[in-house]
């Protein structure tokens, strides 16, 4: 029986990830961006996780996402609780990771057919 890996080319995956990089198939991308399967933001404003308050969090409000995946760098860092209120109040799930995390559990949602999005911080040195 032969047996073939189903894949939506439809759908954004991240490929590798490493200090000041995501890729998403031969695509590098070295500014923070937020990543849905069905879209991308390049160039998100925050380039380090102090920059990250409710106006920068807001691109999310607007994308049909259930959980929200924040990868902070190369560590976990976690902005004011306030920042994450406005998703809060619209029902999303909300986890903060260190980015290599985040990417890693983007793809494990995304082919489970989870309606994820990830706000991605580069991985600094």
């Amino acid at each position: 029986m032969k047996l073939n890996l189903e894949q939506d080319v439809q759908s954004h995956r991240i490929t590798a990830y490493g200090i000041g990089y995501v890729a998403l198939g031969e695509k590098k991308l070295e500014r923070s961006l937020i990543l849905t399967p069905r879209s991308v933001l390049e160039d998100w404003d925050p380039q380090r996780a102090e920059e990250i308050n409710a106006e920068t969090m807001a691109a999310l409000l607007e994308l049909d996402a259930e959980v929200v995946l924040l990868g902070t760098g190369k560590q976990q860092q976690f902005p004011d609780a306030a920042v994450f209120a406005p998703l809060l109040a619209r029902g999303l799930g909300v986890e903060v990771m260190d980015t290599a995390a985040a990417c890693r559990t983007f793809n494990i949602l995304a082919a489970e057919g989870r309606r994820v999005a990830a706000a991605l911080l580069m991985i600094e040195k």
